[in-house]
């Protein structure tokens, strides 16, 4: 079936719905949204070889049969266990969308915010049965029926129609138009259920994030100039829309309403439907932008932790046939780098340093390393000292079976501070088209974080990063059984010599973009 035929069945489909409806005018709003905008969406992100197109129908047909029943009918006590088909049906649509991220994880914004959308709806499931079902949320029946058409439009259609903009341009401005609006519906609920301010500033959140929103649609390439002035236009409408909102939310702090909850119905609601929703989803249907992330086949260790990881993990995997000394038996492998003669010699004969590393944690995240300190201890793994004063860590580098590891040459660095496991890192490398990357796993329990890091020349010194272009390896990634997800954290090494026989590196990380720790290593080589 072509999208255009699938669209068209089921516009009639809502046609018949609204022509025998019983229910007011109002409801149809989120109707529109149930059987023409979701399904035909659906359509225009979903891949035709997974497990959701392959059983979509077995879910959504019984969710349009309850859908149309309970717009046939007067409140019967059959309402909740309708709702509840509709409901099962979002949340395998959120279950897609879980399984859309298990596959990619952070390794792409605009795909991301696609799976958030996705997920979202589940929640706008949950307050459509709450509705239907008479269910005492707090709220009065009317906003508890509004909340559920904020989750289909503004939580599931939104984030969508941004993940397409971003597959067509993505600036710098994008991440902070996605972090406004990813966050905005679940701020607005937060602020209806606790305070009227967090509802205003929420709303001000929207608005900043629509007018980048616009900016970005402005500066993208669509495929006709056509589709880019109704995806404009629909766009457009939102900073109206929300003006009222703007406006709603005032009146609710002073009591004195300059918007109506009717006029927001009449107006805002039927705006919203019409413009916004109606003319995204022909927009993008018009053609639907290609997602730009490709597959990942670079190879992945298959060493896996319990509980406790440490040593305890390389019993029975250590292969005493081999004997290695450094990280890397040769630096050549890395062809667009040629660092310092010390530099390589660390690399390449480890064993004969020794390191020193003062741990910094930042302050907005020592609580948290605080309280993360006491599982490490425990699991030996990722177990870094919580004060920053100097440190000698000592250790060895282990060979391992290539079939337990399922790399090239895997070897394990140890190391340890006063005989307690701080890292246990299986190295290796693998080289993409021209490109060769460090390959480092730490094992984890059940799971193992793999760092892909680029080299590059800094100087006579080297630095080493997960960050890396869109057709890059680069990155920090969690693997748990056949899923391998990138972790929305970032690391640079900088190495460097400073005196014959004497590097220093700094060691940096991010999380969301924002620094949590650093490392400074003070590489002294062994005398004699």
């Amino acid at each position: 079936m072509t999208l255009r035929t699938f669209s068209w069945i089921h516009s009639l489909l809502f046609l018949v719905i609204a022509y025998f409806s019983v229910q007011p005018w109002p409801s149809l709003m989120l109707t529109l949204a149930q059987i023409v905008f979701i399904p035909i969406v659906l359509q225009l992100v979903q891949n035709k070889g997974d497990w959701f197109y392959k059983n979509y129908f077995l879910f959504a047909i019984p969710a349009y049969i309850a859908v149309a029943i309970l717009q046939w009918t007067d409140r019967t006590a059959f309402d909740g266990g309708l709702a509840a088909i509709y409901l099962l049906f979002t949340l395998v649509v959120s279950l897609y969308g879980v399984a859309r991220f298990l596959r990619r994880g952070f390794r792409a914004l605009e795909e991301f915010t696609i799976d958030l959308g996705l997920i979202y709806l589940a929640i706008g499931g949950m307050w459509f049965f709450a509705s239907e079902a008479n269910i005492d949320t707090g709220f009065s029946a009317l906003i508890t029926w509004l909340t559920a058409i904020h989750f289909h439009y503004s939580a599931f259609l939104l984030p969508i129609f941004v993940g397409f903009l971003g597959r067509l341009r993505k600036p710098r401005l994008f991440r902070l138009v996605c972090f406004l609006i990813l966050i905005s519906p679940l701020v607005v609920a937060i602020g209806i259920t606790f305070s009227r301010w967090i509802e205003l500033f929420s709303v001000i959140f929207y608005i900043i994030g629509i007018i980048g929103l616009l900016v970005i649609t402005l500066q993208a390439r669509f495929k006709t100039a056509w589709q880019k002035s109704i995806v404009l236009i629909s766009f457009a409408a939102l900073p109206v829309t929300i003006g009222f909102s703007l406006l709603y939310a005032l009146g609710n702090l002073g009591s004195s309403f300059y918007v109506t909850i009717d006029f927001m119905l009449r107006f805002h609601g039927v705006m919203n439907c019409l413009i916004f929703g109606l003319l995204g989803v022909i927009g993008w249907s018009l053609c639907v932008p290609i997602s730009k992330v490709r597959a990942l086949n670079f190879p992945v260790s298959r060493m896996r932790g319990k509980i406790v990881v440490g040593e305890r993990l390389l019993k029975k995997k250590i292969d005493n046939r081999k004997k290695y000394r450094g990280l890397v038996d040769n630096m050549e492998i890395y062809e667009s780098v040629s660092p310092s003669p010390s530099v390589r010699d660390f690399y390449e004969n480890t064993l004969d340093y020794r390191l020193f590393a003062i741990v910094k944690w930042k302050g907005w995240f020592k609580p948290l390393a605080y309280v993360y300190r006491f599982a490490s201890r425990h699991v030996k793994q990722l177990n870094l000292p919580f004060s920053n004063k100097e440190v000698e860590m000592i250790g060895g580098i282990y060979p391992i079976h290539d079939d337990a590891d399922g790399r090239k040459a895997p070897r394990a660095w140890v190391r340890k501070v006063r005989d307690e496991v701080v890292f246990v890192a299986i190295y290796s490398e693998h080289q993409t088209e021209t490109k060769t990357y460090m390959n480092i796993a730490l094992p984890l329990p059940w799971s193992s974080m793999i760092g892909i890091l680029e080299l590059k020349q800094m100087g006579e010194g080297l630095q080493l990063s997960s960050k890396g272009c869109h057709e890059s390896d680069a990155g920090i990634y969690l693997a748990w059984k056949q899923f391998l997800f990138k972790l929305p954290l970032s690391e640079v090494f900088h190495v460097d010599e400073v005196a014959s026989g004497e590097l220093k590196a700094h060691h940096k990380m991010r999380i969301l973009g924002v620094p949590f720790l650093t490392i400074d290593y003070r590489i002294v080589k062994k005398d004699g």
